[in-house]
């Protein structure tokens, strides 16, 4: 029912298909899995086929290592009309504890689509805990954020 899934957890192991030239997980396997994560999550709570808008603020904190249990957290911090703000976590550790460390973060922006593929309305999400209204005010002070950089940004767009 949408409006009632507001988080999601994926947890699996980092494979040797996903390692660096390092002998690391590849950020682009990890960016991969902020997406899945960021999808199921938005699906989740508008109930509906969802496209990622923006990722940004990712911050690789620390090296994920092949064989690690990944798990990779995304909760909504704020809705649009036909939005969905999202703080995703990735956390990593040796399988053998149930211990996480901190390994990327970032915020995902992701739009509901109806079936034809324009923009459809999303339950909104009210916060309710101090926690939960410090994370709204920050989405909304990142989205003007955003809003600036974009202006700025405009100027590189322009045709030479």
């Amino acid at each position: 029912m949408p409006g009632q899934q507001r988080t999601l957890t994926l947890r699996f192991l980092a494979e040797p298909a996903d390692v660096n030239f390092g002998g690391k997980v590849h950020g682009g396997a990890v960016m991969k899995w902020i997406d899945l994560c960021a999808y199921g999550c938005a699906a989740g709570w508008s109930g509906k086929y969802c496209i990622t808008a923006y990722v940004g603020g990712m911050h690789f904190v620390k090296p994920i290592l092949v064989g690690s249990m990944v798990e990779v957290d995304a909760k909504v911090i704020y809705t649009g009309r036909t939005s969905m703000h999202l703080r995703i976590h990735v956390r990593a550790g040796d399988p053998k504890s149930t211990e996480r460390e901190l390994c990327t973060h970032c915020i995902a922006v992701m739009v509901a689509m109806d079936e034809n593929g324009k923009p459809a309305q999303v339950p909104e999400w009210i916060p309710e805990t101090e926690q939960d209204k410090r994370q709204h005010e920050s989405a909304v002070k990142l989205m003007e954020m955003r809003n600036s950089i974009h202006e700025e940004m405009t100027t590189y767009l322009d045709a030479d």
